[in-house]
């Protein structure tokens, strides 16, 4: 039986620090015949190199591109800006588009972004989170905490500028502040738009996790429960523990055994916590809850007492 959200108009978030080549990145795409019947609202559309594939300019913010995209700057709130492209193309006024592409200034922490994306009640009943792409400096590497928020918030991390002699091995750094996240390598923005696109962003790729501190105190802890959970009182506890320690927190996302034929699929960001994803089976042979949870002062001990508390009062919660 298909997934509620099935119908839904899919939206990536493509984000990345001051001169880490989301501009780049984004054009290369746009040119791309793969990435047709899409729509991209950019904060400036003058910046993106698009003057060779314009196709038509529908007014003084929007344009049509031969591959089929519909770029349109972004003039205000971004809730207001999805709403109003649903309505440009219930009226005809754009093409259909099946997916939108949503880039973010240098400076943006993603969080906020996703809340409008998950919470605000007509996006959210027409569109669905399908991906969080970030791009990221392979000269530069991660120069503030704003790239830091960018990168934990990945379910894909595109590093580019490999090209250069200065070209740092980042990788490793990537993969132990944020180890769910796929890494891809770009040179001069190519990409297959198949590494970031029609892909589910609830992917779990559990890896060993290292011990050492990742940028400004931020790393990655992995807890493996061996218990399976009850899903009422992770709910509980996940939400008191955000509460208290939100602003430490920059993503949690895991796969729980709540005794099911497979697991549910948790995923947030900051504050904002995306809808459950129950699978109907499990991506291999390891039946335990693996959750990873990247930020500052976080002691893997501690989350794991408090969490295995409330499972242990879970009856007790239920008959109150």
């Amino acid at each position: 039986m298909p997934s509620a959200d099935s119908d839904k108009t899919p939206v990536a978030l493509l984000t990345g620090f001051l001169g880490s080549g989301k501009t780049t990145l984004l054009s290369r795409l746009l040119a791309h015949p793969d990435l047709g019947e899409t729509a991209v609202i950019v904060n400036e559309l003058g910046e993106v190199a698009i003057d060779h594939h314009l196709l038509r300019r529908v007014d003084e913010r929007t344009v049509l591109l031969k591959s089929g995209c519909v770029c349109c700057s972004l003039r205000g709130d971004l809730a207001d800006e999805l709403r109003d492209l649903l309505g440009r193309r219930d009226r005809g006024e754009v093409p259909p588009f099946r997916r939108v592409v949503v880039e973010t200034t240098g400076l943006a922490d993603p969080a906020p972004i996703l809340y409008t994306l998950l919470a605000e009640p007509v996006v959210k009943h027409h569109f669905r989170l399908e991906r969080v792409i970030a791009t990221v400096d392979a000269v530069n590497g991660l120069p503030e905490p704003e790239s830091v928020r960018q990168v934990a918030a990945a379910d894909t991390l595109v590093v580019t500028k490999t090209d250069l002699d200065e070209a740092a091995n980042v990788r490793p750094t990537l993969e132990s502040l944020n180890p769910t996240a796929d890494v891809v390598e770009a040179s001069f923005g190519e990409v297959d738009p198949g590494r970031l696109f029609g892909r589910a962003g609830t992917g779990f790729r559990p890896v060993p996790m290292p011990g050492d501190q990742g940028h400004g105190g931020v790393h990655a802890c992995h807890l493996v429960l061996e218990e399976a959970l009850d899903w009422g009182a992770f709910g509980i506890w996940l939400t008191m523990l955000l509460q208290s320690r939100g602003g430490d927190i920059l993503r949690v996302k895991g796969l729980l055994n709540v005794g099911g034929s497979g697991p549910v699929v948790v995923n947030g960001v900051q504050h904002v916590v995306h809808p459950p994803e129950h699978l109907d089976d499990w991506p291999d042979d390891d039946r335990r809850s693996r959750i990873v949870f990247i930020g500052r002062g976080i002691e893997p001990a501690a989350l794991r007492e408090s969490l295995a508390a409330f499972n242990r009062a879970a009856p007790a919660l239920a008959g109150s």
